[in-house]
């Protein structure tokens, strides 16, 4: 019977025992920052390949159909074919990236941003 009494009260003993708070707290911070920075580049790198395929579908869309924005870029080549005449349609997106970790992506850079470009050949329209 004492064996038990003796038994239950190191349980208890060990369980209001704070030893181990500080060390937890203190791997618990690192490791937050450090998940916040994975998921930062996580959407960093989700929300550049949207843009990439939004920005390549809007300059074919545009290219096909004629319709150009001011920000739109039109490059004439030289072609082999006198009668032919090549253009490119270049569109360009810019956007900046929500920040997870807002002081630690100041330290890197002023204001992070997403630039993306898409190119298409034009038709010509005869």
């Amino acid at each position: 019977m004492n064996i038990f009494i003796s038994r239950g009260r190191q349980l208890i003993r060990y369980c209001k025992d704070e030893r181990g708070s500080v060390e937890s707290a203190m791997v618990i911070i690192p490791l937050l920052v450090l998940f916040l920075l994975g998921a930062q580049l996580i959407v960093a790198t989700n929300m550049r390949t949207i843009d990439v395929a939004l920005t390549q579908s809007q300059a074919s869309e545009r290219a096909i159909t004629g319709v150009l924005y001011a920000s739109d870029e039109v490059i004439d080549l030289n072609s082999a074919d006198a009668f032919e005449k090549i253009r490119i349609l270049v569109t360009h997106k810019s956007r900046a990236i929500p920040s997870l970790l807002p002081s630690f992506i100041a330290m890197i850079s002023r204001s992070p941003r997403i630039d993306v470009s898409g190119i298409a050949v034009m038709e010509n329209r005869s």
